[in-house]
């Protein structure tokens, strides 16, 4: 299984994370399209947080359930907590080095008519 690391803009956060990026969800909520997420979602055994753990903060909104993730210095959100599989861990692909984002196969995801998209989606 292969290994991917990242990091947040300025480096306070670095992670591995560890998995087959076969597919990516281009979301377009409020949150997702403002910030640029492009989804991975892992299980969160897959994660290794290997600096800055005391680096982030957490902001949620709406029904509480996604809890987003962000660098406290830059303001990236290298991985989160989804709403739609919160016993996930979603990566944010933007965040991966070496990772050619143009080059993957991208799902598209209408969050911004989450309940009914919720119902048809394509991935687990």
């Amino acid at each position: 299984m292969p290994t991917y690391t990242g990091k947040c803009h300025c480096g306070a956060i670095e992670f591995e994370v560890d998995g087959t990026l076969d597919h990516v969800v281009d979301c377009n909520c409020s949150y997702c399209a403002r910030a640029g997420y492009l989804h991975w979602n892992v299980e969160p055994r897959q994660l290794r947080i290997t600096k800055g753990a005391d680096a982030y903060r957490t902001y949620t909104f709406g029904t509480g359930t996604s809890r987003n993730h962000f660098c406290t210095t830059c303001g990236i959100s290298p991985f989160r907590v989804p709403r739609s599989d919160p016993h996930l861990i979603d990566i944010n692909v933007r965040c991966l080095h070496g990772v050619d984002a143009s080059k993957l196969h991208v799902q598209r995801f209408d969050g911004a008519h989450w309940e009914d998209a919720i119902k048809t989606r394509r991935w687990k």
